[in-house]
């Protein structure tokens, strides 16, 4: 599975953003897909995940919840998190991974990843 994120860029607090990642590949809804991100100096954090399939199930870090949605489009082999509200605490490295097992807050649980893409939210 090849991922490759988009829609990363300068945003303002308060404001909006939707990132996507693509797949190709293998069997896209057959993984589950993660979010995570990676602020400087400090370690990749989970931030929403997908199940596979339908992804009926998803979930969230504390930190974004009730700001972040994360859906999934299989037509389309594609998996978005919709921003709302951002937070200049929320600028980082955003990356997209697929694993084949369950969904996991433990980046290690991953066995594909994006090169990711920035997002940063100005005050």
């Amino acid at each position: 599975v090849q991922l490759v994120e988009s829609g990363g860029g300068l945003v303002q607090a308060g404001g909006s953003l939707r990132l996507s990642c693509a797949a190709s590949g293998r069997i896209f809804s057959s993984y589950v897909i993660g979010w995570f991100r990676q602020a400087p100096g400090k370690e990749r954090e989970f931030v929403a995940g997908i199940s596979k399939w339908s992804g009926s199930g998803t979930y969230y870090a504390d930190s974004v919840k009730g700001r972040f949605t994360i859906s999934r489009d299989n037509a389309k082999n594609t998996v978005y998190l919709q921003m709302n509200s951002p937070k200049p605490e929320d600028t980082a490295v955003y990356y997209c991974a697929a694993s084949a097992v369950g969904i996991s807050r433990t980046p290690e649980e991953y066995d594909y990843w994006g090169q990711g893409t920035q997002v940063t939210v100005s005050s």
